[in-house]
């Protein structure tokens, strides 16, 4: 099974996908039906996040195994410290080595009572990201990736503060970084400088989520600490009435960031499909390159 920070040195852009666990059994079939449907795009590589506060681990471990076992797609699987002893992550990073799967997104995670609380990390875990990072790098060959944040993170003191934190992260072994979606191709731009002014030089690919239901966006929206741009707002009040106009407009623009970003040199888009593909393969059919 091929490395992600291999993938990302191919030429032409990398696209890939990213999709949430489901907590029922019904919400596995959907989620299945979306992974098959995107399947035949052949995306870089594919991951499935963890619940809020860790809670899905254990669907989250057995979907991403069986997608290493049972598709042809390259699974990377997440990892919080989340609610987690150090010896909890060994076994979690030895049911993903035994699933041959080595393409690991080392996340801190959000606090189990949401992203704006406290964060307190168990004695006997992780502290942060990075420590992470330097687990999953003493215990095996791994290709380690990290989030980026084109706003910072909520928590950073400053946008400076944050950078240097990427930049730990590569230090810690790190070989690329996913971003959390946003709007604005110019925050993409400006973490790219930051990192780079802070000797982070890994992969940045950006992270788009189409826009497909206007009052959950703008929820997820406030809850990660993003922006979601004024103009951008307006426009999607004028079709607010219409769902199909809602999810029309949802792909111009993400096709609209989606291009903007290529242009500006990322080296592809990782789509939060929140595990429907309609949007993703519209999105994906307008900016992939094509032959």
């Amino acid at each position: 099974m091929r490395r992600v920070d291999e993938i990302l040195r191919d030429p032409g852009p990398v696209f890939s996908f990213e999709f949430f666990p489901p907590k029922t059994d019904e919400g596995e079939s959907r989620l299945w039906q979306a992974i098959r449907a995107l399947e035949p795009l052949r995306p870089g590589f594919v991951s499935v996040t963890y619940g809020a506060g860790g809670s899905t681990r254990d669907r989250t471990v057995r979907i991403t195994r069986q997608i290493a076992e049972h598709s042809t797609l390259t699974p990377l699987a997440h990892l919080t410290c989340v609610d987690a002893s150090v010896a909890d992550l060994r076994g979690v990073i030895g049911a993903y080595a035994d699933a041959g799967v080595h393409n690991v997104l080392a996340l801190r995670g959000d606090p189990p009572a949401g992203s704006g609380a406290d964060w307190a990390p168990r004695p006997d875990g992780c502290a942060h990201a990075a420590d992470l990072v330097g687990l999953l790098r003493r215990l095996g060959d791994f290709c380690v990736g990290v989030a980026a944040f084109p706003e910072g993170h909520p928590q950073a003191a400053d946008l400076a503060t944050d950078a240097r934190v990427l930049a730990a992260k590569q230090d810690a072994g790190a070989t690329f970084a996913i971003t959390q979606f946003f709007f604005r191709v110019h925050d993409y731009e400006r973490l790219r400088e930051r990192a780079a002014a802070h000797g982070c030089t890994i992969p940045i690919v950006p992270g788009l989520m189409p826009v497909t239901d206007v009052a959950q966006i703008v929820r997820f929206a406030e809850l990660s600490g993003a922006a979601f741009p004024e103009d951008l707002r307006r426009r999607f009040e004028r079709v607010a009435d219409d769902p199909a106009a809602v999810v029309d407009l949802g792909v111009e623009v993400g096709c609209e960031l989606a291009a903007g970003l290529l242009a500006a040199g990322a080296p592809g888009v990782h789509f939060y499909t929140l595990n429907r593909s309609t949007a993703t393969r519209r999105i994906h059919a307008a900016v992939a390159p094509h032959g």
